[in-house]
């Protein structure tokens, strides 16, 4: 299994909507030196970041990761290269973004001790996390629940959540974002 450098379509979404560099900047709260140094292919954004602009753009975040696998009936996700952001999660995606359904599913693995804690995403937003290999917690309404595989669990991810894994051991989970349906902003912005 190999990592996969990430290849950020930040310009092509910027420009679809019809913003700048600074009308980007003020609607998503990341810097202006740091969406060009992105732009541009000189800096990988963190997660966190990504999220950011994700929630700026009322989008999803396959929205902004070039190269994903097309929608398919079926495949298998753990052929493909893992894609881990510097300091994150690594995670293949099983099914990109699908505006009918208004979601979409990776395979999140997270390394023996890891925790990611994410900030709270778009208004009515929703996650399902199955686990598939292993154990690990999960931060839902300021409380850690213990989830093994085979289990599964829905919340609010509008709101501060996470996942840890306290194990020893490689755990991986099916990790599915629900969004509401919303008309992303910016002029020329369409749905």
């Amino acid at each position: 299994m190999t990592e996969k450098k990430i290849q950020i379509k930040l310009r092509d979404v910027r420009q679809n909507a019809g913003l700048s560099l600074s009308q980007t900047a003020e609607l998503t709260g990341v810097s202006k030196a740091m969406l060009h140094q992105i732009e541009r292919g000189d800096s990988s954004p963190t997660i966190a970041t990504l999220w950011k602009l994700a929630k700026g753009f009322h989008l999803p975040l396959t929205a902004f990761i070039d190269d994903l696998i097309p929608p398919k009936e079926t495949f298998t996700p753990a052929q493909g290269d893992l894609i881990r952001f510097p300091g994150s999660v690594g995670f293949h995606t099983i099914f990109p973004f699908d505006p009918v359904f208004g979601s979409e599913t990776f395979l999140v693995t997270l390394e023996a001790g890891q925790t990611h804690t994410s900030n709270p995403h778009d208004a009515g937003v929703v996650e399902d996390v199955y686990v598939t290999k292993g154990e690990m917690e999960v931060l839902s309404e300021g409380q850690w629940k213990r989830c093994r595989r085979g289990d599964g669990i829905r919340f609010r991810a509008d709101q501060p959540h996470g996942y840890r894994n306290p194990t020893n051991e490689l755990t991986q989970f099916h990790n599915t974002l629900h969004y509401p349906k919303t008309t992303p902003p910016g002029p020329g912005s369409e749905k």
